[in-house]
């Protein structure tokens, strides 16, 4: 009789052991949204330091930081088209001391673009904030013949195999978008990637390629300077940096659309109740008069949203490149 008691005695003891673990565990977890953040927060952003990615990740976390009086620190990790980046996340601790920016490249078209990644975006990942929009300019040098996006297309139409089109490398939104554009206008045409923007846009000037895709900051100062010529703008409705230049949707290419968007990631099994904190704060920081003002300069548009919005966003671009990326046989990089 007394080696049963003992056998019960110790399985209490143990039960009530997991209970208090597991009290304490939830209320560590429910502390740490309360109290987040209590020492600084590492934002990584998968790219160099100068680049648009790192110049908004920095305007939106700086006004993150003042909002709550702390600390964020921007961790550049290039490399891999930002897979190097991509992968410190999702091996960090899921506490909401390590996030970082993700993108239409890291988070959707490198999943199709790629033989193999070292994360996978649905189980490693946690998507918190949609955080802006960028688009891109269809330019083509000052003495083109082509003024619209019309007189682009015939002119391809009648010399197939001829135009050429740039971007700074594979898989870049000014490559997906000119892929895009590609298929819809049914053209016949050369791809030239580049390593980096200014190299391609260089090669524009000089006439060695046809037409490009550019990100709006990059193209503005080309199309005030006039030495280019703005035939049509990746997104649905016509931005305020360019107003006089329509839409390729409204230039008779009816659904184009291209966004570079981009927005805030965390490890996988980051607690609900810190992710809604930090979606919180960063949508908080979208709607400050430093950010409405750095995004505008900058040619970016503030999103916003709920993490479960975001997520749609991921899975629905997801599907759009991979039929893209598919569709034109692109090959799948290593």
């Amino acid at each position: 009789m007394p080696q049963p008691f003992f056998r019960l005695s110790t399985a209490a003891r143990l039960l009530g052991a997991s209970l208090m673990l597991a009290c304490a565990t939830g209320a560590a977890q429910a502390a740490g949204a309360a109290t987040w953040p209590d020492h600084p927060v590492i934002f990584v952003v998968p790219s160099a330091a100068g680049g648009s990615p790192d110049v908004l990740s920095r305007l939106v976390t700086t006004q993150l930081a003042k909002q709550v009086n702390g600390s964020v620190i921007i961790e550049n990790r290039p490399g891999a088209a930002g897979n190097i980046g991509i992968n410190l996340i999702k091996r960090a601790a899921p506490d909401g001391y390590t996030i970082g920016y993700g993108n239409i490249n890291t988070l959707a078209v490198n999943r199709s673009l790629f033989k193999s990644l070292p994360y996978d975006v649905d189980k490693d990942l946690t998507p918190i904030a949609h955080m802006f929009d960028l688009y891109n300019v269809l330019i083509v040098p000052a003495n083109s013949p082509a003024h619209t996006v019309q007189e682009l297309i015939d002119l391809a139409h009648k010399q197939p195999g001829r135009l050429s089109y740039g971007a700074p490398g594979v898989g870049t939104t000014g490559h997906m978008g000119g892929e895009l554009f590609k298929s819809m206008a049914k053209l016949d045409v050369m791809f030239i990637p580049y390593n980096g923007g200014p190299a391609a846009i260089q090669d524009l000037l000089g006439g060695r390629i046809d037409y490009l895709f550019a990100n709006s900051s990059e193209a503005g100062p080309l199309v005030k300077s006039g030495k280019v010529r703005a035939l049509g703008v990746s997104s649905l409705k016509r931005l305020a940096l360019f107003p006089e230049v329509p839409t390729l949707d409204e230039s008779g290419l009816k659904g184009y659309e291209t966004v570079a968007w981009g927005g805030v990631v965390a490890p996988a099994n980051t607690p609900a109740d810190v992710v809604a904190k930090i979606n919180a704060e960063v949508d908080t920081a979208l709607k400050s008069k430093e950010v409405l003002e750095g995004l505008a300069t900058l040619g970016a548009v503030p999103a916003g949203g709920s993490a479960a919005e975001f997520k749609q966003l991921i899975d629905s671009e997801t599907r759009k490149w991979h039929d893209i990326i598919e569709s034109a046989h692109i090959e799948k990089l290593d």
